[in-house]
């Protein structure tokens, strides 16, 4: 491939990424936003993003399809597998943060009906199931810690932590993490050391 080529290609990859980031502001605060819409935030002409996405569902079809490609990498880049367990929790944390936070609204057109997000979410939550399990064996999580419901617990802490844009990505991961770790307790707890219920 010659570097002309190359850098035209890289061209229109900068072209697509700008509509699509401008699509996923726009959408954001007005679902029935129109092509010319996108092409003004976008800062190119309408013809361009047709170009680009033949109709407005080839457009919002490519936002799902970004924002899945790019929930996986997260959870890749961490290295889950290989990555001593308690920092890894962090850092796919961090990670599936920036991108719940880049793609709110392209994350909430994926589904079960989405091929690939089906494929991507079913691979993160066995990985995720794998770092748990890991971090259970190595003391991070306690032995009798329910790993199920401790996926879950992650899980929302992540939804109530992308929405709180105040707080950096990276001490939001810490607040996720600490919680699933420690909570807000003193160490008491109905099933451990607490007092009877009932």
């Amino acid at each position: 491939m010659s570097e002309g080529t190359r850098a035209l290609r890289s061209d229109a990859e900068r072209t697509v990424r700008t509509i699509l980031e401008a699509a996923e502001r726009v959408f954001a605060e007005d679902p029935a936003a129109s092509m010319e819409q996108i092409a003004e935030a976008a800062g190119v002409a309408r013809t361009t993003v047709h170009r680009r996405f033949a109709s407005r569902e080839a457009l919002l079809e490519a936002l799902s399809t970004v924002a899945a490609r790019e929930f996986a990498a997260a959870v890749d880049a961490a290295h889950p597998e290989t990555t001593p367990p308690l920092v890894a929790l962090y850092q796919v944390t961090v990670n599936v943060l920036q991108v719940k936070r880049q793609w709110p609204f392209a994350l909430d057109l994926v589904g079960p009906g989405d091929d690939e997000w089906a494929r991507a979410h079913a691979d993160v939550e066995r990985r995720c199931d794998h770092l748990l399990r890991r971090a259970q064996e190595s003391g991070v999580l306690r032995a009798d810690a329910d790993l199920a419901w401790a996926k879950w617990v992650i899980y929302a802490l992540i939804e109530v932590a992308a929405r709180m844009r105040e707080c950096e990505p990276d001490a939001a991961a810490t607040r996720v993490v600490d919680m699933l770790l420690c909570g807000v307790g003193t160490g008491q707890g109905l099933t451990r050391t607490g007092p009877e219920v009932g």
